[in-house]
């Protein structure tokens, strides 16, 4: 996973209009979730941006209410890639990862950015992009590769996931599939479901063409 160096800025000021000004300033609001889990009532300090997220059993989480500029994360939203983001946050270091992005419905304009705060003792859930590598069988008679799931969900320590997953074909026959149960990947747990399709050998006109006139 490659990394991306972001500044943020603790925010206090949270609602639909104090956002709207923010974004009028070229800022854009953030949450960052996957803070410290705490008893209520709780009894100790929160910094500056931070608030308490109520989950069940009298416990609650710590999110963090964030802006930053919308220039310094146009590399990191506008990209298929993903990252490790160090976020430096009024001098105090952070790691997270992109969470989910909200544009608005017709401008290309980013309403809202959560992030999801990282360490290397707590495994994340994080799509990946796919790449494949190699010349499969069935493309070598005729067939076509298509890849069906451009990004896969993988479960692991953030450290230990990659930029991509590389799945070979070279075996791959015309008219079969690769599923997630077929692949597996040392450190990384696979969340899809093991009967989805990642990639195929489809049959061409031609290929069927071939078949026809080899059974006569």
């Amino acid at each position: 996973m490659k990394n991306f160096n972001l500044s943020a800025q603790p925010r206090t000021c949270i609602g639909k209009k104090a956002s709207k000004e923010l974004r009028n300033a070229g800022l854009i609001p953030v949450v960052m979730n996957g803070g410290e889990i705490v008893e209520l009532p709780y009894n100790g300090s929160l910094k500056e941006g931070q608030s308490l997220i109520e989950i069940a059993n009298n416990k609650a989480v710590i999110v963090t209410n964030l802006t930053v500029k919308a220039e310094d994360v146009r590399k990191l939203i506008y990209t298929p890639d993903i990252y490790a983001i160090n976020l430096d946050i009024n001098g105090e270091k952070k790691v997270a990862v992109l969470k989910d992005i909200q544009f608005h419905p017709v401008k290309e304009e980013i309403l809202h950015i959560d992030l999801l705060e990282v360490n290397d003792k707590k495994p994340v859930v994080i799509e990946v992009p796919v790449k494949l590598e190699g010349h499969a069988e069935g493309v070598k008679a005729g067939g076509k590769l298509s890849l069906s799931m451009k990004k896969i969900k993988v479960k692991a320590i953030y450290s230990a996931i990659p930029e991509r997953v590389v799945i070979n074909v070279d075996n791959l026959g015309l008219g079969k599939t690769m599923q997630i149960g077929d692949l597996h990947f040392e450190g990384l747990e696979l969340m899809n479901a093991k009967n989805a399709v990642v990639c195929a050998v489809q049959l061409t006109r031609a290929a069927r063409g071939a078949q026809a006139a080899q059974g006569k």
